[in-house]
């Protein structure tokens, strides 16, 4: 392994990077080249000295891609930090942060400003610049409704430019920068807005059974993030402790009709009414088709919440795809619904 250090800029550029820990699937893969760029000029030197042939990836911390196999050409992580307040009024507060910063260290730190709007997306493993890509949510939650704008660099030109939140074409764990714009630009920096006084949203599952009973007024931003915090860890086990990335599968949508007929077959079914039709609770699906803690060589659905894939050591992403494969085809055998995975497949 070699390392060149840029005269100019804060990066250097790593030779056959070892990815293992850059994964929290902990898939075993090097990057032909791998550059951890700080600021935007270095980003932009990094893009300017690459060849436009030369393989690009944008990886962040690893919570939610699959390795499939040494990534060639050039392996970004943006390591691009910071947070502040740019600016208020009397009823909101605008945040910005860069897209290295550590998702949960925002969400922490606006909390503990007093700010309300992250609390429900507490603890969700991965970077800032990760967050729009998904259109990370939970408890109810999308970063969506509160993202103001996403600032990114275009890769052929390496212009900086800013989108409005609805200009991202966010969807359901998804956004143009997932979609047709995958690879067109990287993801900088964002900048969100936040309320000044407590709305919090609690209408989702363990939320409600524990706030429900209380007033708007009474439902403060730190209680809830302690609570999400609390459910989260009970449920889902930490990539350091063991490997895995989060929810594998999305949440099928399906329509009204549909969610009716197998609401008759599965009284108990767990589902949740959409403007375009009935969301199916994926983890649900995948427990009552007998996956939930079952193994299939190094990896297996987790034995508290069967939604999360992990690796109980030594796995490669062909193990992954197989038990993958292995839990959609029983999902589909059992209740004739697709499921759709989360992370991206690399390369």
């Amino acid at each position: 392994m070699s390392q060149s250090q840029s005269p100019t800029h804060t990066f250097a550029l790593i030779d056959a990077a070892d990815l293992t820990g850059l994964n929290t699937l902990g898939l075993p893969a090097r990057a032909q080249r791998l550059a951890r760029p700080t600021t935007l000029d270095a980003l932009s030197q990094v893009l300017a000295e690459r060849d436009p042939a030369e393989p690009l990836f944008v990886i962040g911390e690893g919570s939610n891609v699959v390795i499939c196999s040494d990534l060639p050409g050039l392996t970004l992580s943006l390591a691009i930090d910071g947070m502040a307040r740019v600016k208020q009024d009397n009823t909101h507060v605008w945040v910005a942060a860069g897209a290295g910063v550590h998702w949960d260290d925002l969400v922490a730190w606006t909390v503990e400003q007093g700010w309300q709007g992250l609390e429900n997306l507490s603890l969700i493993p991965g970077t800032v610049g990760a967050a729009p890509f998904q259109n990370i949510g939970a408890y109810g939650v999308e970063l969506s409704q509160l993202l103001e704008q996403v600032t990114v660099m275009d890769v052929a030109t390496a212009q900086v430019k800013h989108f409005a939140g609805n200009e991202c074409e966010f969807a359901y764990r998804d956004s143009r920068f997932k979609s047709r714009d995958r690879g067109r630009y990287i993801i900088t920096g964002i900048e969100l807005r936040l309320n000044k006084m407590p709305q919090c949203n609690v209408g989702y599952g363990p939320l409600k059974a524990r706030f429900g009973h209380l007033s708007q007024a009474d439902i403060l931003p730190a209680a809830v993030r302690e609570h999400v915090i609390a459910v989260r860890q009970s449920k889902l086990p930490a990539p350091d402790v063991l490997a895995n990335a989060g929810s594998f599968f999305k949440n099928p949508v399906v329509t009204k009709e549909r969610g009716d007929a197998l609401k008759s077959r599965f009284a108990d079914l767990v589902a949740y009414t959409q403007p375009d039709g009935v969301k199916l609770a994926a983890g649900w699906l995948i427990e009552q088709a007998g996956w939930k803690g079952k193994r299939l060589g190094p990896v297996g659905m987790h034995s508290e919440q069967a939604l999360v894939l992990v690796n109980h050591g030594n796995a490669t992403s062909a193990d992954v795809i197989a038990l993958a494969e292995a839990v959609c085809a029983d999902v589909q055998e059992k209740f004739g619904v697709a499921l759709e995975q989360e992370p991206v497949l690399l390369p």
